[in-house]
């Protein structure tokens, strides 16, 4: 199909859901339906509709369709052209990892479907928004970018790997992803100038690695304090081959594997000692009365794996309700006049009487004070306690070896302390 048929296609969906406004409601998800990660945001929409069902839905009831990514780029630009051009779906829900939303991205450009992105988080995208408002205004990402979650971990890094473990020096080891490249780039540019952890070494592996020996070897040979990690697929097995290896080094990180609670049957018993950067709300988190209440509802749903959704389960649950909320207030689901609505949702959850999470978006004008730039149609967070505004863009988690878990920073949010493997010694 040609570029120009993709664009009168779009643009006769455009002019159907304006003049036949809410009259029918269909949603689409995207993602990968054999992963944690994408039946968690399946799953968080699938409980939003039937909730927004049971209070009478919009006109009619509203339908949910789902097309497979299978985590690859091809197929998720054909999942995404699908659910535009087969199924004519008026929104689209998206649990893909950042280079499958990469892939599709231009075509939500040019049919001009309402998309919100519950885990891609490449700083990138929002960079698109700011650039071009008008090609950009039907897509939101509802989990901080991926620059606000290293800009927290760089605080992580100078309060605790240096401040309490007298950390010096890092190797970093990154799958070569998208996902990779951007929060290692991030973290080289900060670390050293901000925590003063100088970077040793950076090691790129393929994502199809199964023996880890060697990177590990050469993350030892470079003379650095601790590893991090940045692994967004298959994270069990570096995650796994560590432990068993019994790597003389702290590792931490962003491990994706170790988001969920499959983590530890997934690397058979073999996951203590790792600490990961993860978005909220995480494993081992404190969770406010209304989150709870969400997790309730799914556990009584669903059997299988994931048992607790991850945090994108979470966005996708509040996003489908707010992207709903919106296409009432705008009168149907013309890119434009939805984004003008949704970009004014704003939720706000409190545990103990005080602000918890909170479920926005950052306009265009306003600056974040830390970062100094602004974050347009990305979800709210707070990058400096005490955390009034909005939640942190990210939590540190670390898995215990004997098989329990529990966030580590910031202080206001930690369940425990951070510590060493018990095979790694202490710096002296």
């Amino acid at each position: 199909m040609t570029k120009t048929m993709r664009l009168l296609l779009g643009a006769s969906a455009a002019a159907f859901v304006a003049t036949g406004a809410l009259a029918e409601t269909k949603i689409g998800f995207i993602g990968s339906l054999s992963s944690d990660t994408g039946l968690s945001t399946l799953r968080g929409a699938e409980i939003a509709i039937e909730e927004l069902n049971a209070a009478g839905g919009y006109g009619t009831p509203i339908t949910l369709v789902s097309a497979d990514t299978g985590e690859d780029v091809t197929e998720g630009i054909k999942a995404y052209e699908y659910l535009a051009e087969t199924e004519e779906v008026n929104f689209i829900v998206s649990g893909s990892i950042d280079d499958v939303s990469l892939g599709w991205l231009p075509r939500m450009q040019e049919y001009r479907i309402p998309t919100l992105d519950t885990w891609t988080s490449y700083i990138g995208i929002i960079d698109m928004v700011a650039e071009d408002p008008e090609g950009m205004a039907p897509y939101f990402m509802n989990i901080a970018s991926d620059e606000a979650l290293a800009t927290l971990y760089i605080n992580f890094g100078a309060d605790v790997l240096k401040g309490k473990m007298g950390f010096e020096s890092v190797v970093i080891l990154a799958e070569d992803t998208a996902f990779g490249g951007a929060i290692t780039g991030l973290v080289t540019d900060a670390l050293a100038p901000v925590a003063g952890i100088e970077v040793k070494d950076i090691i790129t592996y393929d994502i199809g690695t199964v023996d880890f020996a060697p990177i590990f070897s050469k993350a030892q040979a470079s003379g650095a304090d601790f590893i991090y990690q940045v692994s967004s697929v298959n994270s069990q097995v570096v995650s796994s081959q560590y432990v068993k290896l019994q790597v003389p080094m702290a590792m931490t990180g962003v491990n994706v594997s170790a988001l969920g609670m499959e983590y530890w049957d997934d690397t058979g018993g073999a996951g203590g000692g790792i600490s990961t950067l993860s978005p909220v709300p995480s494993v081992g988190f404190a969770l406010d009365p209304v989150s709870q209440a969400f997790v309730d509802t799914y556990q009584a749903k669903y059997d299988s794996r994931p048992v607790i959704p991850h945090f994108n389960g979470f966005n996708a649950y509040h996003g489908v309700k707010q992207a709903m909320a919106s296409a009432e207030a705008a009168g149907g689901w013309e890119a434009s006049a939805w984004a003008g609505e949704m970009i004014q949702q704003d939720l706000k959850l409190e545990k103990d009487g005080q602000l918890w999470l909170r479920y926005g978006f950052w306009d265009y004008e306003t600056v974040e004070p830390v970062t100094g730039r602004t974050y347009p149609h990305n979800a709210f967070f707070d990058l400096e306690a005490p955390y009034d505004f909005a939640q942190p863009s990210m939590v540190v988690v670390q898995w215990n070896e004997d098989g329990s878990v529990g966030v580590v920073y910031p202080p206001e949010y930690a369940t425990q302390d951070f510590s060493l493997p018990s095979w790694v010694p202490a710096k002296n």
